[in-house]
């Protein structure tokens, strides 16, 4: 009888206690050997491997990927993730040509979790209390940014902060990475011209949405950017001083 309760017992303590989410396999996401050579090039400016482990993406993570762009990240954390996470990466339609269309079509056939979500910025759509992890890496700048050639509008960045909020999890991680910009001038000009941004903006812009700050990293800092040249300028590009911020949905 004793053993019977004492099963009984470590029956229910399993089912009541589950275990704890395993990190994503980063590393050999990283090192798989079918990824575009386009992709790998950045792996030494990007540090993926240490920014994920320190971001915290787990095995099974549903994950979101903002401004995806050639899908540098999404594909990383598509296979770090494995089979039972998934990723959607979302960029807006005046970024998204036929080419880019079927280099999309083309990874998913390799990386089936992974798939690409467009609508417009100033209308982001995303699923709601969705996502266990969001990745926005060197693009929140450019909620401040406007082209005319590009047909990016100019745009209020505080819905697409909202937005984001709203389609994460309660307890989910939130990434940001940017390029430093030295306080001073407005946030608009500075964007408009340096494509950087004051760190205290984007802490200011994501805590006023409700997100909680959590930690920094120094990964991807670099004391030689004077922060006054374009992050394309040749002398800087792939160097930049960048911030890495972890920020989480209370819950």
């Amino acid at each position: 009888m004793r053993i019977v309760l004492a099963a009984a017992v470590a029956l229910l303590f399993c089912t009541a206690v589950p275990a704890a989410a395993q990190p994503a396999d980063v590393a050999s996401a990283v090192a798989a050997q079918d990824r575009r050579k386009l992709m790998t090039e950045l792996d030494a400016s990007r540090k993926p491997v240490e920014v994920l482990r320190f971001l915290g993406l787990k095995r099974g993570d549903r994950a979101l990927d903002l401004f995806a762009s050639g899908g540098y990240y999404g594909e990383i954390m598509a296979r770090a993730v494995g089979p039972k996470g998934s990723v959607d990466a979302w960029d807006a339609p005046n970024f998204i040509d036929p080419k880019r269309e079927k280099d999309w079509a083309a990874l998913r056939r390799l990386v089936p979790n992974v798939k690409l979500l467009v609508s417009p910025a100033p209308r982001i759509r995303l699923p709601q209390n969705t996502y266990d992890f969001v990745m926005f890496n060197l693009d929140y700048h450019d909620l401040y940014w406007e082209s005319v050639e590009y047909k990016f509008p100019k745009m209020d960045p505080k819905p697409f902060v909202r937005a984001i909020y709203a389609s994460m999890k309660p307890g989910a991680i939130l990434g940001v990475i940017d390029h430093v910009a030295a306080p001073g001038g407005t946030t608009r000009e500075v964007a408009q011209k340096l494509h950087r941004i004051d760190p205290a903006t984007v802490r200011a812009d994501f805590q006023a949405a409700g997100f909680l700050f959590e930690a920094e990293s120094p990964l991807l800092r670099n004391p030689a950017d004077d922060h006054k040249k374009s992050v394309f300028d040749p002398s800087i590009r792939f160097r930049t001083d960048q911030i890495i911020y972890r920020f989480r949905k209370p819950g």
